[in-house]
Protein backbone atom coordinates (compact mmCIF):
# COMPACT_ATOMS: atom_id res chain seq x y z
CA UNK A 1 0.00 0.00 0.00
CA UNK A 2 1.27 3.48 -0.85
CA UNK A 3 1.72 6.35 1.60
CA UNK A 4 -1.29 8.23 0.20
CA UNK A 5 -3.59 5.42 1.38
CA UNK A 6 -2.27 5.35 4.92
CA UNK A 7 -2.14 7.45 8.07
CA UNK A 8 -0.76 10.98 7.64
CA UNK A 9 -0.08 13.89 9.97
CA UNK A 10 -0.41 17.37 8.45
CA UNK A 11 1.07 20.60 9.82
CA UNK A 12 0.60 24.29 9.07
CA UNK A 13 1.60 27.67 10.50
CA UNK A 14 0.25 31.19 10.21
CA UNK A 15 2.89 33.77 10.99
CA UNK A 16 3.85 37.44 11.24
CA UNK A 17 5.50 37.40 7.81
CA UNK A 18 7.60 35.44 5.32
CA UNK A 19 11.14 35.75 6.69
CA UNK A 20 12.10 32.48 8.40
CA UNK A 21 14.94 34.17 10.29
CA UNK A 22 12.93 37.04 11.77
CA UNK A 23 9.21 36.30 11.70
CA UNK A 24 7.21 34.50 14.37
CA UNK A 25 4.45 31.93 14.73
CA UNK A 26 0.92 33.20 15.38
CA UNK A 27 -1.09 30.00 14.99
CA UNK A 28 -0.24 26.36 14.34
CA UNK A 29 -2.24 23.21 13.68
CA UNK A 30 -1.36 19.53 13.59
CA UNK A 31 -3.96 17.12 12.21
CA UNK A 32 -3.83 13.32 12.23
CA UNK A 33 -5.72 11.90 9.24
CA UNK A 34 -6.71 8.28 8.66
CA UNK A 35 -6.12 6.64 5.30
CA UNK A 36 -9.65 7.49 4.20
CA UNK A 37 -9.16 11.16 5.06
CA UNK A 38 -11.07 11.17 8.35
CA UNK A 39 -9.65 13.46 11.02
CA UNK A 40 -8.61 11.31 13.97
CA UNK A 41 -7.04 14.08 16.05
CA UNK A 42 -6.47 17.81 15.80
CA UNK A 43 -4.20 20.03 17.87
CA UNK A 44 -4.05 23.79 17.49
CA UNK A 45 -2.21 26.67 19.10
CA UNK A 46 -2.74 30.43 19.29
CA UNK A 47 0.47 32.21 20.24
CA UNK A 48 1.41 35.70 21.35
CA UNK A 49 4.55 36.10 19.20
CA UNK A 50 5.95 38.84 21.41
CA UNK A 51 6.08 41.33 18.55
CA UNK A 52 3.34 43.31 16.76
CA UNK A 53 1.58 41.46 13.96
CA UNK A 54 1.93 43.58 10.79
CA UNK A 55 -1.31 44.73 9.21
CA UNK A 56 -0.47 42.87 6.00
CA UNK A 57 -0.14 39.56 7.85
CA UNK A 58 -3.26 40.20 9.95
CA UNK A 59 -5.14 40.93 6.75
CA UNK A 60 -4.28 37.44 5.50
CA UNK A 61 -4.99 35.28 8.55
CA UNK A 62 -7.34 37.65 10.41
CA UNK A 63 -5.50 37.62 13.75
CA UNK A 64 -4.54 40.92 15.37
CA UNK A 65 -1.87 41.89 17.86
CA UNK A 66 -4.52 42.82 20.44
CA UNK A 67 -6.21 39.43 20.07
CA UNK A 68 -3.06 37.35 20.62
CA UNK A 69 -2.00 39.51 23.54
CA UNK A 70 -5.34 38.81 25.18
CA UNK A 71 -5.72 35.13 24.26
CA UNK A 72 -2.41 33.75 23.01
CA UNK A 73 -0.07 31.32 24.77
CA UNK A 74 3.53 32.26 25.64
CA UNK A 75 5.72 31.46 22.64
CA UNK A 76 8.31 29.32 24.41
CA UNK A 77 5.75 26.94 25.91
CA UNK A 78 3.77 26.68 22.67
CA UNK A 79 6.92 26.11 20.60
CA UNK A 80 7.88 23.27 22.94
CA UNK A 81 4.45 21.64 22.56
CA UNK A 82 4.39 22.02 18.78
CA UNK A 83 7.89 20.65 18.27
CA UNK A 84 7.34 17.66 20.53
CA UNK A 85 4.05 16.85 18.79
CA UNK A 86 5.85 16.80 15.44
CA UNK A 87 8.68 14.72 16.88
CA UNK A 88 6.21 12.19 18.28
CA UNK A 89 4.69 11.65 14.83
CA UNK A 90 8.03 11.37 13.05
CA UNK A 91 9.45 8.98 15.65
CA UNK A 92 6.51 6.73 14.80
CA UNK A 93 7.44 7.04 11.09
CA UNK A 94 4.11 8.71 10.29
CA UNK A 95 4.66 10.91 7.22
CA UNK A 96 4.40 14.62 7.97
CA UNK A 97 2.62 16.66 5.29
CA UNK A 98 3.73 20.30 5.15
CA UNK A 99 2.88 22.64 2.29
CA UNK A 100 6.11 24.52 1.49
CA UNK A 101 7.93 22.62 4.24
CA UNK A 102 11.10 24.63 3.70
CA UNK A 103 9.29 27.68 5.11
CA UNK A 104 7.23 26.22 7.97
CA UNK A 105 9.85 23.83 9.34
CA UNK A 106 12.65 26.39 9.08
CA UNK A 107 10.62 29.06 10.86
CA UNK A 108 9.75 26.56 13.62
CA UNK A 109 13.44 25.70 13.91
CA UNK A 110 14.32 29.37 14.40
CA UNK A 111 11.58 29.81 17.00
CA UNK A 112 13.07 26.90 18.94
CA UNK A 113 16.48 28.52 18.89
CA UNK A 114 15.01 31.90 19.83
CA UNK A 115 13.26 30.52 22.92
CA UNK A 116 15.86 27.98 24.07
CA UNK A 117 13.74 24.99 23.04
CA UNK A 118 15.25 21.81 21.59
CA UNK A 119 14.81 21.79 17.83
CA UNK A 120 13.03 19.07 15.92
CA UNK A 121 16.36 17.91 14.51
CA UNK A 122 17.84 17.67 18.01
CA UNK A 123 14.88 15.62 19.24
CA UNK A 124 15.03 13.20 16.31
CA UNK A 125 18.80 13.00 15.96
CA UNK A 126 18.47 13.80 12.25
CA UNK A 127 16.74 16.27 9.94
CA UNK A 128 12.93 15.97 9.94
CA UNK A 129 11.80 12.94 7.89
CA UNK A 130 9.72 11.55 6.33
CA UNK A 131 8.14 14.78 5.10
CA UNK A 132 5.69 15.12 2.20
CA UNK A 133 5.49 18.55 0.58
CA UNK A 134 2.61 19.05 -1.90
CA UNK A 135 4.39 22.06 -3.42
CA UNK A 136 7.55 20.11 -4.22
CA UNK A 137 5.56 17.11 -5.45
CA UNK A 138 3.34 19.20 -7.72
CA UNK A 139 6.32 20.92 -9.32
CA UNK A 140 7.97 17.53 -9.78
CA UNK A 141 5.06 15.73 -11.44
CA UNK A 142 3.77 18.69 -13.50
CA UNK A 143 6.84 20.84 -14.00
CA UNK A 144 5.75 22.97 -16.92
CA UNK A 145 2.17 23.76 -15.91
CA UNK A 146 1.56 27.49 -15.92
CA UNK A 147 -0.19 29.39 -13.17
CA UNK A 148 0.09 29.78 -9.42
CA UNK A 149 1.02 26.96 -7.08
CA UNK A 150 -0.10 28.39 -3.74
CA UNK A 151 -2.30 26.07 -1.66
CA UNK A 152 -5.57 27.57 -2.89
CA UNK A 153 -4.45 27.15 -6.50
CA UNK A 154 -3.41 23.54 -5.88
CA UNK A 155 -6.73 22.80 -4.21
CA UNK A 156 -8.52 24.13 -7.28
CA UNK A 157 -6.31 22.16 -9.63
CA UNK A 158 -6.67 18.85 -7.78
CA UNK A 159 -10.29 19.27 -6.72
CA UNK A 160 -9.64 19.48 -2.98
CA UNK A 161 -12.03 21.39 -0.76
CA UNK A 162 -10.53 24.26 1.26
CA UNK A 163 -12.81 25.82 3.86
CA UNK A 164 -11.32 28.88 5.52
CA UNK A 165 -8.04 29.51 3.70
CA UNK A 166 -5.22 30.82 5.92
CA UNK A 167 -6.67 29.17 9.00
CA UNK A 168 -3.94 26.74 10.05
CA UNK A 169 -6.23 23.75 10.60
CA UNK A 170 -8.05 24.20 7.31
CA UNK A 171 -4.80 24.65 5.42
CA UNK A 172 -3.25 21.57 7.04
CA UNK A 173 -6.23 19.40 6.08
CA UNK A 174 -6.25 20.76 2.54
CA UNK A 175 -2.50 20.17 2.12
CA UNK A 176 -2.98 16.53 3.08
CA UNK A 177 -5.83 16.29 0.59
CA UNK A 178 -3.66 17.68 -2.21
CA UNK A 179 -0.82 15.31 -1.32
CA UNK A 180 -3.17 12.32 -1.47
CA UNK A 181 -4.58 13.41 -4.85
CA UNK A 182 -1.06 13.70 -6.26
CA UNK A 183 -0.30 10.20 -4.99
CA UNK A 184 -3.50 8.89 -6.57
CA UNK A 185 -2.89 10.60 -9.93
CA UNK A 186 0.83 10.00 -10.43
CA UNK A 187 2.15 6.44 -9.98
CA UNK A 188 5.73 7.74 -10.09
CA UNK A 189 5.33 9.19 -6.58
CA UNK A 190 2.87 6.62 -5.21
CA UNK A 191 5.73 4.56 -3.84
CA UNK A 192 5.34 2.36 -0.75
CA UNK A 193 8.18 3.88 1.26
CA UNK A 194 7.71 7.40 2.69
CA UNK A 195 11.47 7.52 3.27
CA UNK A 196 12.09 6.90 -0.43
CA UNK A 197 9.56 9.60 -1.29
CA UNK A 198 11.35 11.96 1.10
CA UNK A 199 14.65 11.32 -0.71
CA UNK A 200 12.99 11.90 -4.06
CA UNK A 201 11.70 15.27 -2.86
CA UNK A 202 15.12 16.31 -1.58
CA UNK A 203 16.49 15.82 -5.09
CA UNK A 204 13.44 17.43 -6.71
CA UNK A 205 13.58 20.50 -4.45
CA UNK A 206 17.28 21.02 -5.20
CA UNK A 207 16.60 20.72 -8.93
CA UNK A 208 13.66 23.13 -8.73
CA UNK A 209 15.76 25.69 -6.85
CA UNK A 210 18.57 25.41 -9.39
CA UNK A 211 16.13 25.91 -12.24
CA UNK A 212 14.67 29.01 -10.60
CA UNK A 213 18.14 30.38 -9.94
CA UNK A 214 18.97 29.95 -13.62
CA UNK A 215 15.75 31.75 -14.53
CA UNK A 216 16.69 34.68 -12.31
CA UNK A 217 20.09 34.90 -13.97
CA UNK A 218 18.48 35.00 -17.40
CA UNK A 219 16.08 37.68 -16.11
CA UNK A 220 18.94 39.91 -15.04
CA UNK A 221 18.93 39.22 -11.28
CA UNK A 222 22.09 37.13 -10.81
CA UNK A 223 22.61 38.31 -7.23
CA UNK A 224 19.43 36.61 -5.95
CA UNK A 225 20.02 33.42 -3.99
CA UNK A 226 17.49 30.62 -4.16
CA UNK A 227 17.64 28.21 -1.24
CA UNK A 228 17.89 24.60 -2.40
CA UNK A 229 17.92 22.82 0.96
CA UNK A 230 14.75 20.92 1.82
CA UNK A 231 12.82 20.39 4.06
CA UNK A 232 14.88 22.59 6.38
CA UNK A 233 17.06 25.60 5.61
CA UNK A 234 20.33 25.17 7.56
CA UNK A 235 20.80 27.57 10.45
CA UNK A 236 23.64 29.99 9.94
CA UNK A 237 25.33 31.25 13.09
CA UNK A 238 25.66 35.02 12.79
Amino acid sequence: MSWHQELLVSFDLETTGTDVERDRIVTAALIRLEGDGRVARKQSWLIDPGIPIPEEAAGIHGISTDYVRAHGSPPAAATEEITEALAEALRAEIPLVVMNARYDLSLLDRECRRHGVRTLTERLGHAPAPVIDPLVLDKHVDRYRKGKRALQALCGHYGVRLDGAHEAGADAAAAAGVARRIGEKYPAVAIPSPRALHALQEEAAADQAASFQAYLRRSGDPAAIVEGAWPLIPYQVS
